[in-house]
C-alpha cells in the first residue's frame, strides 16, 4: 500500500454518498478491511471516549456548576492552580468539596 497523506477533514467537509461495505473494499490505514462490525466498534470507542471521565466513577454525567468571580479572583486562582500543577476546575472543585465537607 503506497504512503499517502490523508485529506484534511473538518466540520465543513462535505459528506459523500453512503458506501456499501459488503460490496466495496475500504481499508483502514493499518490495512484492516472496514466492515459494519469494525464501524460499530469504532463508533462505540468514540462514544466512550467523548468528554471527560465521570467524577462518580460510573458511566454517568457529572453535574456542572458555573459561577462568576471578579477578574482579580480569577487571575489569582489561575496563578495558584498553575503553581500547584492543577487546572482551575480542579482548584475550584477541591475548594468547594472542602467547604461542603467542613460545613454541617
Amino acid at each position: 500500500m503506497p504512503d499517502r497523506t490523508p485529506p484534511h477533514i473538518d466540520v465543513d467537509t462535505p459528506i459523500g454518498a453512503d458506501v456499501d461495505l459488503d460490496r466495496e473494499s475500504i481499508r483502514l490505514a493499518n490495512g484492516t478491511r472496514l466492515t459494519e462490525d469494525v464501524v460499530s466498534s469504532i463508533v462505540d470507542q468514540a462514544r466512550r471516549a467523548a468528554g471527560r471521565p465521570s467524577l462518580s466513577g460510573r458511566a454517568a454525567a457529572s453535574p456542572q456548576i458555573a459561577f462568576r468571580v471578579a477578574p482579580d479572583v480569577r487571575r489569582r486562582a489561575a496563578e495558584l492552580a498553575a503553581r500547584e500543577g492543577k487546572t482551575l476546575s480542579q482548584l475550584a472543585r477541591e475548594a468547594l468539596e472542602d467547604r461542603v465537607a467542613t460545613t454541617r
